[in-house]
């Protein structure tokens, strides 16, 4: 039995715990960030290996301890989990490079937050057991509000306070749920369930219905689709620059989720079969017109960021929700694009925000940009990406969806949502754009009183930018031409993925073939 699926795991714990052993003021900031990056580039290691075994199309089971599937804990690597460690890393690697250039100094703890962090990412994708998958969503969950929090006051810790609650809420909800359907199934291993969900007597669906549904509502409060959306945009935009573009794979965290449950354990030939699509089709459609009109509305550009990550949730869910191969190969192709991309625009709004002083990265407090040339064709090529105009990723990622789309009486719905949406999205960055790089004169009544009086305290820094930082943006950029470059074998895998995704009684035989302590009683 290989290792490797568990060295993601312990590579960030052992990382974090002697990341805490440097904390002390004598040792500086060398051996805390050496810790950091020779941690990210082993696990980086690590999922590249990993996703050239799922390429394959095995499935990987590792028995921690070697103790029974039923009893203790397993991890899976398939295709979707692989690529999404995969992706988790690389975006961390970004973050991290930004936090370097000095953020780093001002966050107590930053760089063992981080890396526990990053544990329970790759945690979330590797564990093949729902009440596990609780565990790994907790760990993510307490390194971010260390993240969030570190250093913060006024907004940020208000938006941080706010974020705990709401995330504290929706894990009480995901222990009920988990209660009710180990009660009724006596097992939480994905793929063990997907078996006898398909053999569950009629008298229990309801209730079995009623335990996933609230599973389900838990990951729609993480990928915040509606009603349960309104933490997303405040948390966001007051997050710091590099935990903001670590949390842009939040969400897609809870998409996953979705997708794992909802094809694998739900997904069999069973009474539960497809019972959650067509809502979430409806939610995910609703989020996606209320990202629009967010990017529209939005007065700063972190909030039109944290926004545009909202659209991409929504975006998503309306391409899983159709439950084909190629809408669900497409959307994951356009996961992996928006997670890189949305970051990198919460990182270059960081940059404009120090630069602009105290307007801040406010569009209504029209300032000089000094130095612009370089952000404004940063911005450009991340507004061209995220809006999804040709050539770039974003373009591949949308047209494929449309293209997937079934014929049928939904068919112009979803390209008419898809499209105007965009459409809306596109004017929202434009007129950022304009605000930002080609007006340097201010309003009548953009008066410095003004602008002071609409910019928190904490935030009234004129700070030139950073190497580090902008090496991060164009590292974040360069994520999306590499993905145009080799769309074909991209494309391929993704495509793969669905397909395996789509093939649960295979999936489920390759597991229990591997962990035949799975068919005893």
């Amino acid at each position: 039995m290989s290792h490797l699926p568990i060295l993601p795991i312990l590579i960030p714990l052992f990382a974090a715990s002697i990341a805490l052993f440097f904390e002390h003021r004598r040792f500086g900031m060398l051996p805390q960030r050496i810790v950091a990056w020779t941690s990210v580039a082993a696990m980086l290691g690590v999922a590249g290996v990993l996703v050239a075994q799922a390429a394959a199309g095995d499935v990987s089971v590792y028995l921690l301890g070697d103790w029974p599937a039923r009893l203790g804990i397993v991890l899976m690597v398939d295709r979707l989990s692989a690529l999404m460690l995969l992706v988790g890393l690389l975006l961390g690697a970004a973050c991290l490079l930004h936090a370097g250039a000095g953020w780093d100094r001002r966050a107590p703890h930053f760089h063992a937050f981080f890396q526990f962090q990053l544990m329970g990412l790759n945690g979330a994708f590797l564990t093949g057991d729902i009440f596990n998958l609780f565990v790994f969503f907790e760990v993510l969950l307490i390194s971010s509000y260390g993240l969030m929090l570190s250093g913060g006051r006024g907004e940020r810790l208000r938006a941080g306070l706010h974020y705990v609650t709401f995330n504290i809420a929706a894990s009480t909800l995901f222990l009920i749920a988990l209660g009710l359907l180990y009660g009724l199934l006596g097992s939480l291993n994905m793929a063990e369930l997907s078996v006898r969900v398909a053999q569950l007597p009629a008298g229990d669906v309801a209730l079995v219905q009623a335990s996933a549904g609230l599973l389900f509502v838990v990951f729609c409060a993480k990928a915040a689709v509606l009603p349960l959306s309104f933490w997303l945009p405040d948390t966001y935009t007051h997050a710091p620059a590099a935990v903001a573009g670590l949390f842009a794979i939040m969400t897609k965290v809870g998409l996953y989720a979705v997708l794992r449950l909802g094809t694998l354990s739900f997904g069999a030939l069973g009474p539960l079969d497809g019972f959650a699509w067509t809502p979430l089709l409806v939610l995910g459609a609703a989020t996606l017109v209320l990202a629009a009109l967010g990017v529209l509305a939005a007065n700063r550009l972190r909030a039109l960021a944290a926004y545009l990550v909202l659209g991409s949730a929504a975006t998503l869910f309306v391409a899983f929700s159709l439950g084909t191969a190629g809408t669900i190969g497409a959307g994951l192709y356009y996961l992996v694009h928006s997670s890189f991309a949305g970051a990198a625009l919460f990182l270059l709004a960081d940059l404009i925000r120090r630069r602009r002083g105290r307007a801040g990265d406010r569009k209504d407090l029209i300032a000089a940009l000094p130095d612009k040339t370089v952000p404004g064709l940063l911005f450009l090529f991340a507004a061209v990406s995220l809006s999804g105009l040709p050539p770039l990723s974003g373009f591949i990622g949308k047209l494929l969806v449309l293209e997937a789309v079934p014929e049928g009486a939904r068919t112009f719905w979803i390209w008419l949502l898809v499209l105007g949406t965009s459409f809306l999205m596109l004017v929202g960055l434009a007129r950022a754009g304009t605000r930002l790089f080609w007006r340097t004169e201010p309003w009548p009544d953009a008066s410095a009183e003004k602008q002071a009086a609409f910019t928190p305290a904490n935030e009234l820094v004129d700070a030139p930018s950073r190497p580090l930082e902008s090496a991060a943006i164009v590292l974040l950029l360069g994520y999306g031409v590499a993905m145009v470059l080799a769309a074909a074998p991209l494309l391929d895998y993704t495509r793969a993925t669905a397909r395996q995704l789509l093939s649960p009684a295979d999936y489920v035989e390759q597991v229990r073939a591997a962990t035949p302590q799975l068919r005893e009683p």
